[in-house]
């Protein structure tokens, strides 16, 4: 079994003979700004949120509200 049978499986259309992924692929393009210097975490506080940049602090939540 290869990648594709696998996520086929899993989105339950295994045997099917048409596939929700596209034949063809087009590569993207992204844009990636530079890093511009700003506010900067201490080194504790950076450590416990995984970035040295406030502005780069997404944390995930799962679907919950951000507290505060």
């Amino acid at each position: 079994m290869n990648k594709l049978d696998d996520l086929m499986e899993l989105a339950g259309l295994s045997g099917e003979t048409t596939t929700p992924l596209p034949e063809v692929v087009v590569p993207a393009m992204a844009y990636v700004p530079y890093q511009q210097p700003g506010k900067q975490y201490s080194t504790d506080t950076a450590i416990e949120n995984g970035t040295l940049f406030p502005v780069l602090n997404k944390p995930f939540l799962c679907g919950k509200e951000a507290k505060g």
